[in-house]
């Protein structure tokens, strides 16, 4: 089993929990707020439970992961399951092995102002401080996504 430490980051946002979901997972504003990983982060999938979707960078790397459970404007989960080294699929070799059965999970928590996001995320080691510094920019824009567009 790979060595994972789980990780955790919140922001509140003055939107709703339907309208931050939907902003969150909608293609284009996805692309925006994940420059903070990455710039030309997109994915290919559906938000669907038990779909596979493909996490990728401009150059077709990326992560292969599966949508363990999806509640829109609630809960959602994924289960990694390899890595995309130039659009290719690779669930066995070690960079996949390492990642195997990481968590990724959203939770869209109503507030009396909005919502509150909160991601838990399991990190390997070599990428502890990269997701660390990285998630609460990535929260950050999402937030300024989400109050930009919502009711007054």
């Amino acid at each position: 089993m790979p060595d994972f430490k789980r990780l955790f980051f919140a922001v509140d946002i003055a939107a709703p929990p339907a309208l931050v979901c939907q902003r969150m997972l909608d293609p284009e504003d996805y692309r925006d707020w994940t420059t903070a990983f990455c710039e030309g982060s997109h994915y290919e999938g559906r938000w669907l439970a038990g779909e596979r979707i493909r996490f990728l960078a401009p150059g077709g790397d990326g992560m292969l992961s599966e949508i363990a459970e999806h509640r829109p404007g609630d809960y959602t989960s994924l289960r990694h399951l390899g890595v995309l080294s130039n659009g290719e699929e690779d669930t066995s070799g070690d960079a996949a092995e390492a990642w195997a059965g990481a968590l990724e999970n959203y939770r869209f928590v109503p507030t009396p102002e909005g919502t509150r996001v909160e991601v838990e995320q399991d990190v390997t080691p070599a990428y502890e401080a990269y997701l660390a510094a990285a998630w609460p920019r990535a929260l950050q824009r999402l937030k300024a996504l989400c109050e930009r567009g919502a009711p007054g």
